[in-house]
């Protein structure tokens, strides 16, 4: 008669990676005060915060539209991989350039966040979104579709120009921009 031990259990396996933390913007900017690639900074209480994620970065990647969004929609039905949607809509108020079922594709698709010159609507039910979304404010009008708009051109709005393939920082301080990643973990895609 043989004796036998019971089976040994299989250590736990080790608990996933902890996300990269990227610091705030207010140390963003104490660390690269004196750098010469300094970064801009958009001007403070022109964009307001929506959507659950407060705190997002990324590559840029931008749409010149006014009031017409055929272009955000395009743009945000491929994936993202974690880069950001800067869209300069002229800073019209009387459209919303982003609505609750755009804002889904840009989460479905891995969007980090889309940052708006212009309004956005369902403003609560992007809320509850797990995606950032900074904006000038609501409007319950949707957008015409009638003008295509423009797809990775340099955009200028609050003081800074945004250049596809820059980088994005958005927090509660406020958003700025990078020529290169900034937070010290490598690229940022």
């Amino acid at each position: 008669m043989s004796s036998s031990s019971p089976p040994s259990t299989p250590p736990p396996p080790p608990p996933p990676p902890t996300p990269a933390v990227v610091p705030s913007l207010a140390d963003l900017c104490d660390a690269h005060v004196d750098s010469p690639t300094r970064p801009c900074v958009v001007e403070p209480g022109l964009l307001v915060s929506y959507g659950r994620r407060r705190n997002f970065h990324g590559r840029i990647e931008t749409v010149s539209c006014f009031e017409s969004n055929p272009s955000v929609r395009s743009v945000l039905s491929t994936p993202g991989n974690g880069r950001v949607l800067i869209v300069d809509g002229g800073g019209s108020k009387r459209t919303a350039l982003l609505g609750d079922e755009i804002a889904k594709l840009a989460m479905t698709n891995s969007w980090s966040g889309i940052i708006i010159n212009g309004c956005i609507r369902d403003s609560g039910t992007i809320n509850n979104m797990d995606v950032g979304v900074k904006a000038i404010g609501t409007h319950p009008v949707r957008s015409v579709k009638t003008h295509p708009g423009m797809v990775g051109v340099n955009v200028n709005f609050g003081g800074v120009e945004f250049v596809p393939g820059f980088y994005v920082y958005s927090d509660e301080d406020g958003v700025m921009v990078s020529e290169m990643p900034l937070h010290g973990l490598g690229s940022v895609v």
